[in-house]
């Protein structure tokens, strides 16, 4: 039978790809680089959504929730980061774990739902253009955003509260850049075999469902796409949905290498390096794949810059 070191911890010790780096100072750089473009990028694209009248339209008000959601996912995890290096210390108290793994749960998970629906966006536009503001009018664009708010927080915290009631005394280091379950699950003196089969059986349930739904909606887009008579039509509108889909697949590709995939077949510090790339690194990415690429976006900048 395994003895339990019986003192209970208050608070943990975050050893993040900062702390297990041989160039620090160069990742630091990086990290530091990447969240002021993140921070800057997305928060440009929602002045512009808001600023100006052209891009009032469905999909640009989900574009906007997108970037609203990626400014906090990232903020959630970067400052704390930085500080935490810069300062000599990776401490996170017991509460201010729980609140970060709260939050984090709560962004990614609206963030997968909310994609989903940007797909379906996609699916009324081409497929049903004349009913499309109808079918995507401000109520149901609210709704969905409404639903996906809801339906992470409602899960978010039934997972942190299950998470952190388990007596936490093996050690205090989590090997991980923010606290996130699986972790810290590790640190747990009680059995937690069953808890995480739930949690990956519900990981992957949270994802391939989504991820479903994204891959019916492009299936009929792109059967419609190509028998467009119009062949700018079907590059505008092939234009629009390959950013979509690339924004898909940033998000999705980590997510399911770290929640689908059983831990056999990854590391630690694999997981460590893929938390950065999307709670960092995709959030400064996604604003400009969508403006980069989009005439209306550019247009918008354009005009505030001209004023």
């Amino acid at each position: 039978m395994e003895l339990w070191n019986t003192t209970l911890v208050n608070s943990f010790f975050l050893i993040g790809i900062l702390q297990d780096s041989r160039s620090p100072e160069v990742v630091c750089a990086v990290i530091t680089l990447l969240y002021l473009v993140a921070m800057a990028s997305n928060g440009l694209l929602l002045l512009l959504i808001t600023l100006d009248n052209r891009l009032h339209m469905p999909m640009y008000f989900l574009l906007s929730q997108l970037s609203l959601m990626d400014l906090l996912l990232t903020s959630v995890v970067a400052p704390k980061t930085l500080a935490d290096y810069l300062c000599g210390q990776n401490t996170i108290s017991f509460i201010g774990c729980g609140l970060q793994m709260f939050s984090e749960l709560t962004l990614g998970g609206a963030e997968d739902i909310l994609l989903a629906f940007m797909a379906y966006d996609r699916y009324v536009a081409i497929r049903y253009p004349l009913n499309y503001m109808v079918l995507m009018r401000p109520a149901v664009c609210w709704s969905m955003v409404a639903i996906s708010w809801l339906l992470a927080s409602l899960s978010a915290l039934v997972y942190t509260i299950y998470t952190m009631h388990f007596p936490f005394c093996k050690t205090q280091e989590i090997y991980h850049l923010f606290c996130e379950i699986l972790p810290l699950l590790k640190l747990a003196c009680a059995d937690t075999s069953q808890y995480e089969l739930m949690v990956y059986t519900m990981g992957v349930t949270f994802l391939l469902i989504p991820l479903s739904a994204i891959v019916a909606s492009y299936t009929l887009v792109l059967s419609a796409v190509f028998h467009m008579p119009s062949a700018q039509g079907r590059q505008k509108a092939l234009l629009t949905c390959s950013s979509h889909l690339t924004v898909v697949g940033l998000y999705y590709g980590p997510a399911t290498f770290m929640y689908v995939l059983p831990s056999a077949y990854h590391s630690p510090r694999q997981d460590n390096i893929l938390s950065v790339f999307y709670t960092i690194v995709t959030p400064a990415l996604n604003p400009l794949i969508y403006s980069l690429r989009n005439k209306d976006v550019v247009g918008a900048l354009k005009k505030v810059l001209g004023k």
